[in-house]
């Protein structure tokens, strides 16, 4: 399976803006700028979508972990927090709450880390990174 998102940037890295779309359509021409990444101003940026990602990603995970313990989650709910420093992603820091029937907390913590661990964004974090160019 492949997935995919394109990026748009007119301009300086300063003055300039740009938009993100995905295959899904979901985001369609969604407005990024310096002001929306380095400020507060209008649109999304990509730390904020690594966010989403890691935490959508880590909470599906958590659910195939509890699934496969035994446990079926009534709620699980993570706020992902990125950490962008210096120019660079230096921390992803999940925080989850879970409703989970049944559970005590030694297996909820050893479910928790196992999630962490496995879920492909948290992978991804670790990743060799390639890329091609063109010209045109």
């Amino acid at each position: 399976m492949v997935r995919n998102a394109t990026a748009v940037w007119n301009g300086s890295g300063k003055e300039g803006n740009g938009n993100l779309s995905t295959q899904s359509g979901v985001l369609e021409a969604t407005q990024y700028s310096f002001n929306s990444r380095f400020a507060e101003g209008k649109g999304t940026n990509p730390e904020e979508l690594v966010a989403a990602a890691h935490a959508g990603c880590f909470t599906m995970k958590l659910s195939f972990v509890l699934g496969e313990a035994g446990f079926t989650p009534e709620r699980l709910e993570t706020k992902c927090d990125i950490t962008f420093e210096n120019g660079a992603v230096t921390k992803s820091h999940l925080t989850v709450t879970g409703t989970v029937p049944g559970i005590d907390e030694a297996k909820w913590q050893e479910s928790v880390k196992k999630a962490e661990q496995e879920c492909p964004i948290s992978k991804l974090l670790k990743t060799e990174i390639s890329s091609e160019a063109k010209l045109g």
